[in-house]
């Protein structure tokens, strides 16, 4: 069913934004298919159907997300990404809009970033207790790196703020490179990529280790130049946080390797690595069922499953992200069809 919009572009965004909010959603979709406009919603990592919106108003739409976003109206041959702030309520959220060309006409992806959600408690992430334990150890050492891997959303930034959050204290300077900066983090510096400019992660990072820092976040390792700066900091007395795209925990420093970072500089400075991965909890509400809390999906809200690799003081045994999966089930948290779906173990 297509739904027509007297009002116009303006009511109508600002409904799916409200929508998105009350959902708590992470991101809405706007998709043209030639007939009609769809939209979705990311719900706790999983897409849901909104609304069809009839294609009368695609080119208003689109007009009007562009300028929301500070973006050229009269340019449709080429992605474009921009950024605004909203209220909803009294809640503030940070828009990223990405606009793209397809066959049909722009598709549109809006996330949304509240201002006042804050970094989780470490110990509320979802690590075991005696990962958490040992955890707890490797980020409060002066010195080291500690790498967080896993697949594109599955909480790597999560689990940095809230490590960040942890050791936070006044006689620490901590400073970040990020992109994006996804939420703010009282009495932490933190620094905005921006390729304009060319503000780069190795740019930054080198300015960042002249402010003096004690700690440092490096939102990613994308290339060889950031690894090197990265791994000298964390050998000249530095604890350095950062991710990299890896499917295990294990083949963190194989990738480090394949940006030419010599072993004994990875095995030196390395405090842990964690991979992780995200899944859906059951509704504590309905238990699996259908109510309003989890608006009839029968899960509400996401934990993390870990991996951590030990290496401090020395290379240990360690769980795998399918251990700590079956333990999930078994404790009743999440489903075995959960977990394959986001972990893909049997």
């Amino acid at each position: 069913m297509e739904a027509k919009f007297n009002n116009g572009a303006v009511p109508l965004i600002n409904d799916l934004l409200e929508k998105a909010a009350s959902l708590d959603a992470s991101d809405i979709h706007i998709e043209p298919n030639g007939n009609s406009l769809r939209v979705r919603y990311r719900v706790d990592g999983i897409l849901q159907a909104g609304i069809n919106i009839h294609r009368s108003m695609q080119q208003q739409i689109i007009s009007r997300i562009k300028i929301l976003g500070d973006m050229d109206i009269s340019e449709q041959r080429l992605p474009q990404d921009g950024r605004t702030f909203i209220k909803i309520g009294n809640r503030e959220f940070d828009l990223r809009i990405s606009i793209i060309p397809t066959f049909h006409g722009e598709k549109t992806v809006i996330r949304l970033l509240d201002r006042k959600k804050t970094a989780l408690p470490l110990e509320e992430l979802g690590l075991a207790e005696d990962d958490l334990e040992y955890y707890r150890k490797m980020i409060e050492k002066p010195q080291g790196m500690v790498i967080v891997c896993g697949p594109t959303g599955c909480g790597k930034t999560t689990t940095l703020y809230s490590s960040l959050e942890k050791i936070n204290k006044e006689a620490i300077n901590i400073i970040t490179i990020e992109d994006p900066i996804e939420y703010q983090l009282p009495g932490i510096n933190q620094m905005q990529v921006n390729q304009k400019t060319g503000l780069t992660f190795a740019r930054g990072l080198r300015g960042i280790l002249r402010q003096d820092p004690d700690v440092i976040m490096v939102g990613e390792i994308r290339d060889t130049e950031t690894a090197v700066i990265a791994v000298q900091a964390a050998m000249t007395g530095h604890l350095v946080f950062t991710t990299l795209h890896t499917n295990d925990s294990a083949g963190a420093a194989e990738r480090l390797k394949d940006m030419g970072i010599e072993p004994y500089l990875i095995s030196s400075t390395l405090n842990c690595v964690i991979s992780q991965r995200l899944v859906r909890k059951i509704c504590v509400q309905c238990r699996g069922g259908r109510c309003k809390l989890c608006n009839q999906k029968g899960f509400k809200g996401r934990t993390g499953i870990f991996e951590m690799l030990k290496l401090r003081p020395a290379l240990s045994s360690f769980r795998s992200i399918a251990e700590n999966a079956e333990l999930l089930i078994k404790n009743g948290v999440s489903t075995r069809e959960e977990v394959v779906r986001s972990v893909y173990v049997e």
